[in-house]
C-alpha cells in the first residue's frame, strides 16, 4: 500500500511540474467558461440603428431619446430620406432603421394612433426579430406612460419591413457561416501539420540544405492546399444555391476572389502555427482548440459581437473569419461591390502578409 501511495504521489509531482498539463487541467476550463459566459447570449446590446424622422415633433424626439437611453440601441446616424436606407444597410453600419411617419403627433392626437416603421437588415433573422421585439417593447412602455399621464388610449403601431431576407430563412445565415468555419478550420488544420510532419519524419534536414529560400518553402507548402480548399468552397456554394436556395445577389467573380483571399489567409495562419509547433500533436491541438472556439463564437456567425464585452469585441477584430463573414454576406445577400467591402478586404490582405512574414521569420530562426 505504501508503494502504491508513493507511486500516486510521484504522478502528482509529474503533473504539477508539467506546465502544459496544468494549463489543460485548469487554464482551459477557466478560459472556456469565461468565454462562453460573456460571449454566448441571445440578447442584443448597443446595436447600431438609424432614425428617419419625417415628423420632427416633440413626441418623436421623446421616443428617440427613450430608445437612445436604452442599453439595447445606439443611434448611429439620422437619415433624411428613404433612398439612403439601402446604402447604409449595404455598408453594414446599422442593423435597423426606425421611420416615423409624417404628422406623427397630429395623428396621435386626432386619430389616437400613430405609426412607426421598423426596417431591419434580416441577413441575420434572429437579430432582426430581436430588434423588432425590443422596439415594440420600448414603444409599448412609452405609450403606457403617455396614456397614464393624459388619461387617454393612444396607440403606436409598428410596421415591419425586412431587407435581404424577407422570409427570415435561417439558412441565409448558416450557409455563409458554415462556409467560413469549414474553410478556416480545414485550411489551417491541413497546413498546421505540414512543417511539423517534416520535423517528426526527419526530413527537415533535406529542406535545410535545399536551394529553396524560406519564401519558396512556405509557398510550396501552401500552394497545393489552395486548390483543395477552392474545391471545398465551390462545393459549399453550389450546395447552398441549388439545395438550400441561397441567393447570390452580387458578382460571382468577386465572391470567388474574396473566397480565394480568405483561403490564403487561413492557410498562411496554418503555416504560422506549423512553424511555431514542435510536433503534429501540438499543431493539431493549436489549430483545433485555438481556432475552433474563437471562429465560432467571436466571428459573429452565431452571436452578435456588439452584445459582447469590449475586450471580446477587440479580440474579434483579429479573427479573420469575422471579416470574411461580413464580406460573403454583403456579396451574396446584399449584392455589395468592392467599393463597399474594400476595408474588410484590406484587413484580410494585411493579416495574410503578417502571417506569412512571421512564418518566414520563424523559419529563418530555425535555420540558424
Amino acid at each position: 500500500m505504501k508503494r502504491f501511495i508513493g507511486f500516486v504521489t510521484k504522478e502528482f509531482y509529474h503533473i504539477f511540474r508539467d506546465k502544459r498539463s496544468m494549463f489543460i487541467l485548469f487554464g482551459m476550463p477557466i478560459a472556456q467558461i469565461m468565454l462562453f459566459g460573456f460571449a454566448i447570449t441571445n440578447e442584443i446590446n448597443n446595436v447600431n440603428i438609424a432614425i428617419l424622422d419625417k415628423s420632427k415633433d416633440t413626441e418623436t424626439k421623446k421616443i428617440i431619446n427613450k430608445i437612445s437611453a436604452s442599453k439595447y440601441f445606439h443611434i448611429e446616424q439620422e437619415v433624411s430620406s428613404e433612398a439612403q436606407i439601402e446604402s447604409i444597410f449595404k455598408k453594414g453600419k446599422v442593423k435597423a432603421v426606425l421611420v416615423f411617419e409624417n404628422d406623427f403627433i397630429k395623428n396621435l392626437q386626432t386619430q389616437k394612433q400613430a405609426k412607426v416603421q421598423v426596417i431591419t437588415d434580416a441577413t441575420d433573422p434572429n437579430i432582426a426579430n430581436t430588434i423588432t421585439n425590443y422596439v415594440n417593447a420600448i414603444l409599448q412602455n412609452y405609450t403606457q406612460e403617455l396614456n397614464n399621464v393624459n388619461q387617454a388610449s393612444y396607440q403606436i403601431q409598428t410596421q415591419t419591413q425586412l431587407y435581404y431576407n424577407p422570409e427570415l430563412k435561417s439558412v441565409f445565415t448558416f450557409v455563409p457561416g458554415v462556409m467560413t468555419v469549414i474553410l478556416m478550420l480545414v485550411s489551417a488544420m491541413m497546413t498546421s501539420i505540414s512543417i511539423t510532419r517534416e520535423k517528426e519524419l526527419g526530413t527537415m534536414e533535406v529542406l535545410l540544405v535545399s536551394p529553396l529560400n524560406p519564401l519558396q518553402v512556405i509557398l510550396g507548402k501552401v500552394f497545393p492546399y489552395i486548390f483543395l480548399s477552392i474545391i471545398n468552397a465551390t462545393v459549399i456554394v453550389v450546395l447552398g444555391v441549388f439545395v438550400f436556395g441561397m441567393p447570390i445577389q452580387g458578382s460571382i467573380f468577386l465572391l470567388a476572389l474574396e473566397s480565394i483571399l480568405f483561403i490564403i489567409t487561413a492557410l498562411s495562419l496554418g503555416i504560422l502555427i506549423s512553424t511555431l509547433s514542435n510536433s503534429q500533436q501540438t499543431a493539431m491541438m493549436a489549430s483545433l482548440m485555438g481556432l475552433m472556439l474563437p471562429v465560432i463564437i467571436l466571428s459573429g456567425f452565431i452571436f452578435p459581437i456588439s452584445s459582447m464585452p469590449l475586450p471580446l469585441q477587440l479580440i474579434s477584430n483579429i479573427i479573420p473569419a469575422k471579416w470574411f463573414i461580413i464580406i460573403i454576406k454583403a456579396i451574396m445577400l446584399k449584392g455589395a461591390s468592392i467599393e463597399i467591402i474594400w476595408k474588410e478586404t484590406l484587413i484580410l490582405i494585411g493579416m495574410t502578409v503578417f502571417f506569412i512574414a512571421l512564418s518566414i521569420k520563424k523559419y529563418k530562426i530555425r535555420l540558424e
